[in-house]
C-alpha cells in the first residue's frame, strides 16, 4: 500500500531498485513517467498536491504531498522519499504552470507566481535532494522544460516561455554543478503534447500531437545513460517546422 506523506513506516530498501522522485505525477506526463519506470524496475516518489489522486499504487510506490508554492512541502518529500526507499537515483522536474498571458498585460503577481513554480520550486528541490542523487552512484535529474523555452511563438505563450528560458539556463547551470560528480542533467523539451493543458491552447487533433508516453520513453533512457552518455537537450516536436 501506498503510504502518505507523514506516515512513512521506516526504510524500505528496494534491493537494486532504483528509485526516482517525480514531480506533477498525478496526470499526463508525470503520471506517464511513473507508470513506464515502474514497468521498467524503477520505484517512484510521486509528487502531488493531493497524494489521494495518486495515478498508480504498490509497494513500489510513495505518494508525496508537494506544491510548488509551498517550500516546507519539497523537504518533506525528499525526507520521506529516503526514509521509505534509502536512495535516491533519478529527479524528475515535471510541474508547471502555464497562464497564456502576453507580457505586456502580465501582472507582478502573475510573473512572481510562474516563476516560482516554473523555476524557483525546481531550484529548492534541488538542492534538498543533491546530496541523496550523488550518495549511491551519481544520479540523473530530467528537467521537462519546452520548446518554448528555445523560441516564443505567440503572444500568449511569451510569459510562460520566459520562464521556460529560465529554466534552460538552470538546467545547464545544473550540468555544470555536475560535472565532476557525475550527476547528470537533461532538458526535455516538448511542443504541444496530448494533455489537457494542450487540450486549452491548441485546436490540433490530439492523436496527431506528441503523447505522454513518447515523452515517458524518452525520460526512462536519459535516466539510464552513463554519464559516459551525457544529452544536454531533447527537443521533441509532434510534426516538422521551421524551427523545431
Amino acid at each position: 500500500m501506498t503510504q502518505p506523506s507523514g506516515t512513512v513506516p521506516g526504510t524500505m530498501h528496494m534491493g537494486g531498485r532504483p528509485v526516482a522522485m517525480i514531480s506533477g505525477a498525478s496526470r499526463g506526463i508525470g503520471a506517464a513517467i511513473a507508470h513506464r519506470l515502474v514497468e521498467n524496475g524503477w520505484a517512484v516518489s510521486l509528487g502531488l498536491r493531493d497524494p489521494a489522486n495518486a495515478p498508480l499504487h504498490g509497494e513500489a510506490v510513495l505518494a508525496c504531498r508537494f506544491d510548488a508554492e509551498d517550500p516546507d512541502s519539497e523537504a518533506v518529500w525528499v525526507s520521506d522519499t529516503v526514509a521509505r526507499f534509502g536512495r535516491l537515483d533519478g529527479l524528475v522536474h515535471n510541474a508547471g504552470v502555464m497562464l497564456p498571458i502576453n507580457v505586456l498585460d502580465a501582472t507582478d503577481q502573475d510573473f512572481a507566481r510562474t516563476f516560482a513554480i516554473n523555476v524557483r520550486s525546481p531550484m529548492r528541490l534541488t538542492a534538498l535532494a543533491w546530496p541523496h542523487l550523488a550518495k549511491e552512484r551519481p544520479g540523473r535529474i530530467v528537467v521537462m522544460s519546452s520548446l518554448s523555452g528555445k523560441r516564443i511563438k505567440s503572444p500568449s505563450s511569451g510569459l510562460y516561455g520566459m520562464s521556460k528560458f529560465a529554466l534552460m539556463g538552470f538546467a545547464h547551470a545544473l550540468r555544470q554543478s555536475g560535472r565532476d560528480t557525475g550527476i547528470r542533467t537533461t532538458a526535455i523539451c516538448p511542443s504541444f503534447v496530448a494533455t489537457d493543458m494542450s487540450r486549452d491552447l491548441t485546436s490540433q487533433d490530439p492523436s496527431l500531437l506528441t503523447q505522454p508516453e513518447d515523452l515517458a520513453r524518452i525520460v526512462h533512457m536519459v535516466l539510464e545513460l552513463p554519464p559516459t552518455a551525457s544529452i544536454a537537450e531533447v527537443p521533441v516536436h509532434w510534426t516538422v517546422e521551421e524551427c523545431f
